[in-house]
């Protein structure tokens, strides 16, 4: 499926695949965000940490039966973090993003939070806090 923009000089299509790409782009510069967490992750059982090349797989993009744009986002968001402040941080990135390179507005951007990740410094930090 593909998102049609026509302008004075004719016809744009754009694949929904590079739509959930600029999503993940997105949301990977938040601050909070370790990774996109695979979307199939109910069916698999686990969660699993997708790398930066396949962000994309933790967002969905459909639309509903008025046409309007809707996203589904799988997060894995970092330990410590506030989850709601991340989560609206996302939200408001993809929409500013969608808006900026596409000239599309989301109905609703809705984010899923899969899981938390410890990071290397978090572990660290841990050690030390036990160690003492």
């Amino acid at each position: 499926m593909t998102v049609s923009i026509t302008n004075s000089y004719g016809q744009i299509d754009i694949s929904i695949d590079v739509i959930a790409k600029i999503v993940g782009g997105a949301a990977m510069d938040c601050l909070g965000i370790v990774g996109m967490a695979s979307k199939n992750q109910l069916k698999d059982g686990f969660t699993e940490l997708l790398k930066k090349e396949n962000f994309s797989r933790g967002v969905v993009v459909r639309f509903d039966e008025n046409q309007n744009l809707l996203i589904d986002m799988y997060i894995i968001v970092s330990y410590g973090t506030r989850i709601s402040e991340v989560a609206g941080s996302v939200q408001t990135k993809v929409k500013e993003t969608l808006n900026e390179m596409l000239g599309l507005n989301a109905a609703s951007i809705n984010i899923f939070v899969q899981g938390v990740r410890l990071t290397d410094e978090d572990v660290q930090r841990e050690d030390q806090s036990l160690q003492a």
